[in-house]
């Protein structure tokens, strides 16, 4: 408890250190979240310090301005803040504190251990949000990546640097699906950003699903529900910050981002309170600008560096596809993998929809012969999904479609195939030959 707190003091000094006792400006007034305050340029983006008169500080950041007074949102709050308190610039721009002993430590969005652990010391400073990867520089996408999941590396077989997006509502197995992946995958590190969801789900995720395995060669950035705009937004870029730090020093990186729906709210409540105006479903322009920006910092790096590969939750609201969300994660991403309810609820896991799930990389990263297995199967899951309520009220005649008899036939060998034990574990080559086994098998 003693090291958690010193680390803190150490970080808040830290940050009052550029602190320029002559430039200052006043809070003028608080509406909301947003502080207002007369008297001080800075750049967009700056962390400030607001005085009160006794002495008590809170750290806030510069959202937006204007003709007369800079625009602020607080880290922490707004409460406790006086009227007329004095607001000094700490540091013009926001950065991130990353490094390799941060490997197996549960973070905040302030990058401070949140574990109980002893403070994280060695780390280096990088941008918080930096410059994406000349697209003209970035190697080729032509590894396969292993997520250990049959149904993933043999019908949506995924490449190393990859962005990939895990759609589904909620309660259908999108975490447990999350944890195999972290425990099964090839990746030499992990990077989990654990954004907007509730307070009790990060140590659930930590200890039912990461493991003690998991944890040792992953970095955990947790910003929950309660925390304030800002930092779900800073615990996002703070993720993507450590996985280029990885990439950089030559690692394939497996970055997890649950969830990328909930960095769209955290942006739609500052962009609505500094005073956008709202577009589809209330969300501000700003929030379809920052999610591809994010999106393309991941990916694959320059020839003498790493790869990462990117898979970011979206939650479809009320289990709907044409949300706005859903829709801007589809066309920014490299494929999607869609979690289908009524397989939930019959109990088949991980309940991945075949028909509604694509990997745009799979017919470059595999062979002819694996991409007709994969086409042989998806027909004969949709023939089946199509004729399957003339089936079970006994509509249909047996032999009037051969393809649709066969379909029946293996039905069961199918859903099988699908399913998969959380702790059991399925490599490509496994994957493959069970689905060749499946599709030969008279």
């Amino acid at each position: 408890m003693f090291d958690r707190s010193l680390s803190r003091i150490k970080s808040f000094t830290h940050s009052l250190k550029s602190v320029d006792p002559e430039r200052y400006g006043i809070v003028n007034r608080i509406v909301g979240m947003t502080i207002e305050a007369i008297g001080l340029n800075a750049p967009l983006g700056s962390i400030c310090v607001i005085e009160n008169a006794d002495r008590s500080r809170t750290e806030a950041q510069i959202v937006g301005f204007t003709e007369e007074a800079v625009l602020m949102m607080s880290f922490s709050g707004t409460t406790g803040i006086e009227p007329e308190a004095r607001v000094y610039i700490s540091n013009p721009s926001d950065v991130a504190m990353v490094g390799e002993n941060a490997l197996g430590r549960v973070i905040n969005a302030q990058g401070l251990p949140i574990d109980e652990n002893k403070h994280i010391f060695g780390l280096e400073r990088m941008p918080l949000v930096s410059d994406t990867v000349n697209p003209m520089k970035r190697r080729p996408i032509d590894k396969k990546f292993d997520v250990g999941i049959r149904a993933i590396n043999s019908l949506l077989t995924l490449g190393c640097g990859q962005r990939i997006g895990l759609i589904a509502g909620s309660g259908v197995g999108k975490s447990v699906l999350l944890g195999m992946m972290t425990k099964f995958s090839v990746a030499d590190v992990i990077v989990i950003g654990l954004i907007g969801e509730r307070g009790r789900e990060v140590k659930e995720f930590i200890e039912m699903n990461l493991g003690t395995a998991g944890l040792r060669r992953s970095v955990v950035v947790a910003a929950p529900s309660d925390n304030s705009p800002l930092l779900r937004i800073r615990a996002s870029n703070l993720a993507h910050s450590y996985a280029e730090f990885f990439r950089k020093k030559g690692k394939n990186v497996l970055l997890l981002v649950d969830s990328l729906s909930r960095v769209a709210h955290a942006q739609r409540e500052i962009g609505l309170a500094v005073g956008e105006a709202p577009t589809t479903k209330g969300y501000p322009p700003s929030v379809f600008s920052l999610l591809p920006k994010l999106i393309e910092r991941t990916g694959t790096g320059e020839a003498s560096e790493g790869t990462i590969t990117a898979i970011y939750t979206v939650l479809a609201e009320g289990d709907d596809l044409n949300d706005p969300i859903v829709d801007i994660a589809r066309a920014s991403l490299d494929g999607q993998i869609s979690l289908d309810r009524d397989l939930a609820d019959a109990g088949h896991f991980p309940a991945i929809d075949i028909s509604g799930s694509v990997s745009r990389l799979m017919p470059l990263l595999t062979e002819k012969d694996h991409q007709q297995l994969a086409l042989n199967f998806r027909r004969m899951w949709s023939i089946y999904e199509e004729n399957k309520d003339l089936i079970r009220v006994g509509a249909y005649q047996v032999g009037a479609d051969p393809e649709l008899d066969r379909a029946m036939i293996k039905r069961e060998e199918v859903m099988s195939f699908l399913q998969q034990d959380m702790h059991e574990s399925a490599k490509i080559e496994q994957s493959v030959s069970r689905l060749e086994e499946l599709l030969h098998a008279n």
